[in-house]
């Protein structure tokens, strides 16, 4: 019975690995690689690079996704709007999208940070407004702190920077593990992961719409994929203790910082996060928007841009701009305006 029990153990994994090999193959056939790979010694970073063009007024542009994501997710919310503006760089962080995960260093965010300033100088990127969303604002900061001579700027959206009460979920950490994580992955992530895409997205974007075409243009799918989300759940298990560790030291960023974030966002406090940016980095600025949930990048598109023209130098208003997007919201969710939290701000802080 016992020697019966082991070969259909032995046989379930066996299906399941290859119906995952199976599912990732279809994944990467229907969100084939847009980027190009790049070796940075020893091992490949994809990226999208578009070069600056001759009709640029912003300096180079280096953005950085979130967990679960690739650099499809912000290259469809920013490529279009700054066309012509800028030389842009698209990255697939270490062992996401289709970037290799290069050494163990990677499974952080200083690792990821020194990654991507590798990538810049391959490049031939000299310095460049650092963009991170949500995890990339982790990475962000390590770059603001690691490499300032490569910072122009720092704009975070929504960030991911602070320690947090209550941890991380059970499944990150069991995926975390050296076998019993593997054996997760391989038989139930896939299975699973494919009916929740469409929920796991929509709540990102709450209380505000995701776009219909959201799951298409971005492959959140990509993440499923054994290697790929083993990858994600190590960063997303390591960040509090790397947080815990190196938040204390933001005071030593000292690049221009502009921090964008919702006062609805379940997904990452602003309370914890953005504010301790604000306060931790000094001159930063906080722009909290009412109603506003953990992706700015799409629902305020126009305020994250007003603000890397801000960080470029050029006069903008971003307070204005964000109370102009809260009464946005507001008439899209039906909700009657209310005095702006943008501009109490900007009286509070000014």
């Amino acid at each position: 019975m016992t020697d019966f029990l082991l070969v259909a153990i032995v046989l379930l994994v066996v299906v399941a690995a290859g119906f995952s090999a199976y599912k990732s193959r279809a994944i990467e056939q229907a969100y084939p690689n847009i980027g190009e790979l790049t070796d940075i010694g020893g091992y490949r970073l994809n990226a999208v690079h578009l070069p600056r063009p001759k009709t640029a007024d912003l300096p180079a542009l280096v953005f950085i996704h979130g967990a679960s994501g690739n650099l499809r997710d912000q290259f469809e919310a920013f490529a279009a709007p700054l066309s012509g503006r800028a030389e842009m760089l698209f990255v697939d962080r270490p062992g996401h999208g289709y970037s290799e995960r290069g050494s163990a260093e990677n499974a952080l965010p200083s690792g990821q940070a020194d990654a991507i300033a590798r990538l810049m100088e391959k490049r031939g990127i000299k310095s460049a407004i650092i963009v991170g969303h949500s995890f990339g604002g982790a990475i962000a900061a390590a770059f603001g702190m690691r490499h300032p001579e490569k910072t122009e700027g720092l704009l975070f959206l929504a960030p991911a920077t602070h320690p947090w009460p209550g941890g991380v979920d059970w499944y990150y950490t069991l995926a975390a593990t050296p076998v019993f994580g593997w054996l997760f992955t391989q038989l139930f992530v896939i299975p699973i992961g494919l009916r929740r895409v469409e929920t796991g997205t929509l709540s990102i974007f709450r209380p505000n719409a995701r776009p219909a075409d959201y799951i298409m243009k971005t492959a959140p799918e990509l993440v499923l994929r054994p290697q790929t989300f083993r990858n994600n759940v190590i960063d997303v298990v390591n960040l509090f203790a790397y947080v815990s560790a190196h938040a204390p030291r933001y005071s030593e960023i000292k690049a221009p910082t502009v921090i964008i974030t919702g006062d609805s966002d379940e997904v990452v406090l602003e309370e914890l996060h953005s504010r301790g940016l604000a306060r931790d980095i000094a001159d930063a600025e906080l722009v909290t928007i009412r109603n506003l949930g953990h992706k700015p990048d799409y629902v305020t598109t126009d305020v994250a841009i007003a603000a890397l023209e801000r960080l470029a130098g050029q006069p903008r208003d971003l307070y204005e701009l964000a109370a102009q997007a809260e009464i946005r919201i507001a008439s899209l969710t039906g909700e009657a305006p209310q005095s702006s939290s943008a501009v109490s701000q900007a009286v509070t802080t000014s």
